[in-house]
């Protein structure tokens, strides 16, 4: 688990998988949450960024595929992921995969 934190409030948060836990042959990041409070501040980006260095800081550098939810495609673009799937819906909600090289 990856924790945010602000002024002792849990503000971020992301689980980093190994591979064979979230998907078969992939390591993942995944529950990525913000807190509507650090929304549009950056806060998302930084806390990927961390997240995938502490990814290949934990289990090495690998590819990482992720569950996206679709209307955040371009921000995870922006951070080295290619959509690998058609949509397809999670609870309701648009979906896609997404995987990101570690050469990125």
């Amino acid at each position: 688990h990856l924790m945010g934190w602000l002024n002792q409030s849990l503000v971020a948060y992301t689980r980093l998988l190994p591979k064979g836990v979230g998907y078969n042959n992939y390591a993942s990041i995944g529950r990525v949450v913000t807190a509507p409070a650090v929304r549009r501040t950056g806060a998302g980006k930084l806390l990927m960024q961390e997240s995938i260095a502490q990814l290949f800081w934990l289990f090495g550098q690998q590819p990482i595929k992720i569950g996206a939810q679709l209307y955040l495609k371009k921000f995870y673009e922006s951070l080295g992921f290619v959509q690998i799937s058609e949509v397809y819906l999670e609870d309701g909600i648009e979906h896609i995969h997404m995987l990101r090289n570690s050469s990125f």
